[in-house]
């Protein structure tokens, strides 16, 4: 368990002498041995009060950071929900603890589809995250999808 401290939320006491303040944990930058190299300089976790944000993966292959990026949408996005498991599983957390996520896709139009039925796989139909999905003009390595994600600690 992280070590708690008191995070004042005013520099001078109210009316009564005291402080306003609440309790935070300790913010945790993570590395996850296992986990695709980073692409840029980031951590690949990152967790403060039990929320845990986790960097968006490309389609990068975790044992071989030179292979070649996987063909197609669906393969793409197959590997990049791949390694967010391993990140995942890095921090001990599963998919069910996943609250949030963000899609990125770089041919939106054509892709949003299929992109859609490989990520819905991955979760229970009642448990689905909330979403957002954007098309972008470009991603690192030139990867058709990106996703990133935020999971709560039970």
């Amino acid at each position: 368990m992280a070590a708690l401290q008191w995070v004042p939320r005013a520099n001078s006491p109210d009316d009564a002498g005291h402080y306003k303040g609440h309790w935070m944990s300790e913010t945790r930058f993570m590395m996850i041995p296992g986990a695709p190299a980073p692409v840029a300089p980031f951590s690949h976790a990152v967790e403060v009060d039990g929320w845990v944000f986790l960097t968006g993966q490309m389609p990068t292959d975790p044992k071989d950071d030179d292979a070649p990026l996987p063909a197609g949408i669906e393969a793409q996005t197959r590997r990049v929900m791949d390694n967010l498991v391993l990140v995942l599983d890095g921090v001990g957390l599963r998919l069910e603890h996943v609250v949030a996520a963000r899609v990125f896709l770089t041919h939106f139009e054509r892709d949003y589809g299929p992109m859609n039925e490989v990520y819905r796989s991955y979760f229970p139909a009642d448990r689905l995250p909330a979403r957002t999905c954007v098309g972008v003009t470009g991603l690192a390595r030139r990867a058709l999808v990106e996703i990133d994600l935020i999971a709560r600690r039970p």
